[in-house]
């Protein structure tokens, strides 16, 4: 069995990986991921070796359990010389029935728990994909995701096997884009949070352009977003900007694109289906072996997640009168259960099969899955209004200046808002109108950043309802971060870790004070720490239930 752990994990997170499957091997990628493993000692005692591809760096360690790739090849190689018909035996004792991969769930609430893949199963439902959305040899593939996701699994090496496509790997994280333009996928599938990120920079970009490309910008993309609310594509527009756009961005050549494991915002989506992208939303779970909903090409519907896979049924329990209830989906090729955990295992599917989601939905009369939010997260306020906080938190994030944003008032009286702003888009905003700053805590105090994101927000506020319309913000002097416990490691927020961390702030807010003292130290993951001081305005939007508005004073 193989079990991939992220390569950004802490070691107290291997640590509990480690200690709940007991791998026998580790395979490392250089000196950084060793040091990992080789300080966590004798609270991975299962580990008889320690495989580094990455030789750079490694002399210096003596410890019995570190081999190289080529050493390990070289050994292989030795045993295959004195056997030749070892591997012919190897393959034919397998049994397709076996579990041949674990695969972290993404432990919103908790430690991740891990569902078993089948090689059957694993292959089987890549197939039912494959179906859904068709590619083959001639198809070109960056693999941008980490192996341990539950999608690059499925595309990086189930697809591989049967599709045959060619699979590409950046040079790094910080040449992504540069790597997609030399590429020229033909497909690809990216995270919310990287679509986003996209986004963003483009607009970025543009507010640093000439005044007339500016103006061709607006034009084209205005136009854009309205014929496609007609069902159709501008012409005018992808010829004086869109296909540039997508040159510039390495996505001429594609033919298909993708993204799951968090919701969109429906902004982000229409931007990148005006720029005449095949954008495709897709939706599953780590134990469904990823993705069993999809758009089909020539039907997407930007607030939906498309319809059921060939051989995989949903159904929703217990619909309220508006039609949303849970999310269930049955297939051929679910997981068995979780690794070492039956209890799990038995709470997550019905008698007759049906694995119970937690996502909260319904079935449009055209069939298309929508999908709300998770069920725990579907909130109401103290006055009777409902409201699901990710939908808002999407709408806030197409914006530039939004990096991440947690909306709260659960059994309070409105709705406010904590939000992080995107450093490198916002200082270079703040540079060029000379606003001085030091750091991120210090630009996100500014009294001018609080009115630009008082725009964003009241631009969100717009398009809600008058009950679901956020009343406070406030801008926070760090960014959300997955090391911190904050995010997990596919970026869904742990609402939980928020409320209890931030719990002082959130008090300040609903309080009804105008400003909150932070006094504070950050941890970062290389043992250096940073001591935060500063004051933090809570800007108000309308008149507050119960109290009086007080006049917002930055330092």
């Amino acid at each position: 069995m193989s079990l991939g752990i992220y390569r950004d994990a802490l070691e107290e997170e291997i640590r509990f990986l480690a200690g709940h499957a007991e791998p026998r091997i580790i395979v490392a990628e250089d000196e950084e991921q060793v040091d990992k493993l080789l300080n966590l000692e004798e609270a991975i005692p299962s580990v008889t070796a320690i495989i580094y591809t990455d030789a750079r760096g490694m002399k210096k360690y003596d410890d019995p359990r570190l081999i190289s790739i080529d050493e390990l090849e070289a050994r292989g190689q030795r045993v295959l010389d004195a056997d030749p018909g070892m591997w012919d035996r190897m393959v034919d004792e397998t049994d397709g029935a076996d579990v041949a991969v674990l695969c972290t769930t993404s432990g919103t609430t908790a430690n991740p728990k891990l569902a078993e893949w089948t090689g059957n199963a694993f292959l089987g439902h890549a197939a039912a994909y494959l179906r859904a959305d068709p590619h083959g040899p001639e198809d070109e593939y960056v693999a941008v995701l980490p192996l341990s996701w539950v999608m690059e699994q499925m595309y990086s090496v189930a697809w591989s096997f049967l599709a045959r496509m060619k699979v590409n790997f950046p040079e790094d994280a910080q040449t992504l884009m540069k790597d997609l333009r030399e590429i020229g996928p033909t497909f690809v599938l990216l995270s919310p949070r990287v679509w986003e990120s996209i986004a963003a920079d483009v607009r970025a970009r543009i507010m640093d352009t000439q005044p007339w490309k500016r103006r061709i910008y607006n034009w084209g993309l205005a136009q854009g977003l309205r014929t496609l609310d007609k069902g159709a594509h501008s012409a005018a527009a992808d010829l004086l900007l869109f296909r540039h756009l997508r040159d510039r961005l390495g996505f001429s050549r594609l033919k298909s694109a993708a993204t799951g494991g968090a919701a969109m915002g429906p902004d982000t989506f229409r931007f990148f289906q005006a720029m005449g992208l095949p954008l495709k939303q897709i939706y599953g779970q780590t134990e469904a072996l990823g993705a069993y909903a999809i758009h089909r090409a020539s039907d997407v519907d930007y607030e939906t997640v498309g319809y059921p896979m060939p051989g995989c049924e949903l159904a929703i329990r217990a619909p309220d009168i508006e039609g949303v209830g849970e999310i269930l989906c049955r297939h051929p090729n679910m997981m068995p259960g979780y690794y070492r955990n039956p209890e799990a295992s038995a709470e997550s599917f019905t008698e007759d099969g049906w694995f119970q989601t937690g996502d909260a939905g319904y079935l449009t009369e055209k069939g298309h899955l929508v999908v709300i939010d998770r069920i725990k997260d579907l909130a109401t306020t103290s006055v009777g209004a409902r409201f699901s906080p990710q939908f808002i938190e999407n709408k806030l994030k197409f914006s530039t200046y939004v990096a991440e944003a947690v909306i709260l008032g659960k059994d309070l009286p409105y709705l406010s808002a904590i939000i992080c702003i995107r450093y490198p888009i916002v200082s270079k905003w703040a540079e060029e109108r000379r606003i001085s700053f030091t750091t991120y805590s210090d630009l996100a105090s500014r009294s001018e950043v609080y009115e630009l994101l008082r725009g964003e927000v009241e631009r969100v506020n717009a398009t809600l309802p008058p009950q679901q319309r956020i009343a406070r913000f406030i801008l926070l002097y760090k960014e959300l971060d997955a090391d911190d416990g904050e995010l997990t490691r596919t970026k869904k927020i742990r609402r939980g870790v928020i409320t209890e961390k931030y719990a002082d702030i959130i008090g300040h807010i609903y309080a009804g004070d105008a400003h909150v003292d932070i006094d504070t130290v950050i941890h970062f993951q290389d043992g250096s720490k940073q001591r935060v001081v500063t004051t933090l305005a809570i800007e108000t939007l309308r008149d507050l239930p119960g109290t009086q508005k007080k006049e917002t004073k930055v330092a």
